[in-house]
């Protein structure tokens, strides 16, 4: 049996499978892009629910595993050589996921680094602007009386949605025919951002063509569903 021990946020989070992949994430944009790679993958994986509303991030174990007490983390007891190795940051487990099994990345170099550089788009901007938006709109930031802020952050993330919308012109998904982890990464901030952050008025979403399309579309795959509601809720 794989042993995990040297983890210890496996003290906390025991694995009940320890000879899989180990998922400590929620269901938010940001978490679901792993969960969602994981149910296309078919990688064997075991989710851990990490309650960010309790402040389970900060807690020694979970620093342990990311020092920025953020989620998702994952822990994949056959890395590299064999070794078990942990990771953080979303956008590296999406790449080292695909790496790993040699799907949703082009396998072309050329192909590949546009494919990171869209992961990265998704990252740089479209998470943290689109983030902003809820805060402002929906959260604590709507009391605020300034409402420039939110103002700056609309216009951004419209500004965002229109580089996408080009983007897919003519494309079913963001590297044309393949869906990739580009593809992963971005689904479920847009969703996000006209379901759980009531911004779909505020952005003028309706009024674009081809992102509604892929979010669509997207939207239809069976892993797809199943990834963005893992690791479950606990039942109200």
């Amino acid at each position: 049996m794989t042993d995990l021990s040297a983890f210890p946020i496996t003290r906390r989070w025991p694995a009940a499978h320890p000879d899989r992949i180990q998922l400590y994430s929620l269901p938010t944009p940001n978490g679901v892009k792993v969960s969602i790679m994981l149910e296309e993958t078919g990688l064997p994986y075991e989710p851990h629910l990490i309650d960010i509303g309790k402040d389970e991030t900060w807690t020694p174990e979970f620093l342990s595993l990311n020092p920025n007490g953020k989620i998702p983390a994952i822990i994949d007891p056959d890395g590299p050589g064999g070794k078990p190795l942990g990771l953080f940051e979303s956008g590296a487990i999406l790449l080292y996921l695909a790496e790993k099994t040699g799907k949703f990345l082009p396998a072309d170099p050329a192909l590949r680094y546009e494919t990171i550089q869209w992961v990265f788009f998704q990252m740089a901007a479209i998470g943290p602007m689109f983030g902003q938006v809820g805060f402002f709109h929906r959260f604590a930031g709507k009391e605020f009386a300034d409402k420039r802020p939110l103002e700056r952050y609309v216009n951004e993330t419209k500004r965002l949605l229109g580089v996408l919308e080009t983007r897919l012109d003519g494309r079913d998904w963001i590297m044309g025919d393949a869906y990739t982890i580009a593809d992963i990464a971005t689904l479920g901030w847009v969703r996000n951002l006209i379901t759980f952050y009531e911004a779909r008025d505020l952005v003028a979403y309706d009024s674009l063509t081809h992102v509604p399309a892929w979010l669509e579309r997207g939207l239809a795959r069976p892993a797809v569903q199943r990834g963005l509601t893992i690791p479950a809720r606990p039942a109200a």
